[in-house]
């Protein structure tokens, strides 16, 4: 009972600090957070010198391989801090491939000049939005609060001649949390906090932004779009107004139960929007797996692929692959919401050489704690994007921060396109 009068008197402090907000805005206290004693989680430790990291060539993929065979058996503080970096670049908050209208009701079915795969998707789209709680109830939904604990862990490394292993496993995983807020029509922020460190992202309804301790804050190109983390069981409206466009592929069982299959794809002109510099972002795919049973999505599973040229070198790829199970579905105020589930990352990178390619495994498991929908207090103030993005001091159509110096006078470019994280030198 205490913390829900904590939680809603922050709230209504942030409401009457209204758009005061500090520089580094990333750090404020909001309601619900997880920093239950107000003081601010230390930053995540910068990795050794490039000199130092034992890495063959460019990319986030070799930089993992130096890691790990440079490891003595005991892991050190500095590597935990190296893996954790990894996990939270990638799986902290990936974004659905395409943009929606979160506050837009699904459409009725429409048959006529139609294709069957078009209209089969609608009509399970509206199966899922009656298993999970109806559109009437769904639209008086304003704005929503959810907070779960967080496990993660980096658990398979395979590079063309040797696949390693992760040791200590479940031991080794990563413990947090996050909290997250929506509110209609389009705004979202969330905050999760894994092993000491915090990734911040949010979305004004115009501006997606994330802020990360090793990039600071960067916006992404293109349209906004919604966090992926809330398709996964939290978000219904959200979920049936990303596949209402979707195409129905055929049947599936995901554990035992027999699934439609519905694939959203995004457009060739949102891919180039998205893209810039090096990073050419070529594909982004999301199929949602819809039981047929219950009409409830159980399974996603999203690919990303893009595509890195640097100067007068071969191109590198990458090709992220999340899959998502989800379970533990119980009533929230008639509104049908996931309380559990696991992804797996796959993160994909070939090219350069021939025969070459380096693969890592990631594994997240999750459980909601607690949600609550129309909170009162929450307001546009809450999702205020960090004052120096708002300034125009970082680019508000980039997701590539500035290039900065490294070791040997070289210059070091960093950057986090879609759900790639890439590093090269020039």
């Amino acid at each position: 009972m205490e913390r829900k009068k904590g939680f809603f008197s922050s709230l209504r402090s942030r409401s009457r600090a209204k758009t005061h907000v500090p520089p580094d805005s990333v750090t404020i206290k909001r309601s619900g957070s997880l920093n239950n004693n107000e003081t601010p989680l230390a930053p995540l430790i910068e990795g050794p010198p490039d000199s130092e990291m034992k890495r063959v060539g460019s990319g986030i993929g070799n930089w993992v391989k130096g890691q790990l065979q440079s490891r003595a058996p005991s892991v050190t503080y500095r590597q935990r801090c190296e893996d954790l970096r990894l996990l939270i670049g990638v799986m902290g908050a990936p974004l659905a491939p395409v943009s929606c209208g979160a506050g837009e009701p699904v459409p009725h079915l429409s048959i006529k000049d139609t294709p069957i795969e078009i209209s089969t998707a609608q009509y399970i789209v509206q199966q899922y939005t009656a298993a999970s709680g109806g559109q009437k109830l769904q639209n008086s939904i304003k704005n929503a609060y959810a907070m779960g604990k967080v496990k993660m862990v980096a658990s398979e490394f395979e590079t063309a001649s040797q696949v390693v292993k992760y040791k200590h496993g479940a031991k080794a995983a990563e413990s947090g949390g996050f909290v997250l807020w929506q509110m209609n029509p389009d705004m979202w922020y969330v905050e999760l906090a894994v092993g000491g460190s915090k990734v911040h992202a949010g979305c004004n309804g115009k501006l997606v932004w994330r802020h990360t301790p090793w990039l600071g804050a960067h916006a992404s190109k293109g349209p906004p779009r919604p966090l992926r983390r809330a398709l996964q069981g939290l978000d219904p409206r959200t979920t049936a107004s990303m596949f209402v466009d979707a195409k129905c592929i055929g049947e599936k069982k995901i554990n035992g139960e027999d699934c439609f299959i519905l694939k959203q794809t995004a457009d060739p002109q949102t891919l180039k929007a998205r893209s810039e510099g090096p990073a050419e972002i070529i594909r982004h795919v999301l199929f949602g797996f819809f039981s047929q049973k219950t009409g409830l999505i159980i399974h996603m599973e999203d690919s990303h692929l893009t595509r890195i040229q640097t100067n007068g070198g071969d191109a590198v790829y990458w090709e992220t692959t999340i899959n998502s199970f989800l379970d533990d579905y119980r009533p929230v105020d008639g509104i049908m919401i996931a309380h559990s589930g696991r992804s797996v990352v796959t993160l994909f990178r070939f090219g350069e050489v021939a025969m070459s390619h380096t693969k890592t495994r990631m594994e997240e498991a999750w459980t909601i704690e607690e949600v609550a929908f129309n909170v009162p207090g929450l307001s546009n103030d809450c999702f205020i994007p960090p004052a120096d993005l708002r300034s125009g001091s970082v680019s508000e159509a980039s997701d590539l921060p500035r290039g900065k110096s490294g070791q040997r006078g070289n210059v070091v470019h960093e950057g986090n396109i879609g759900n790639v994280v890439w590093k090269t030198e020039i």
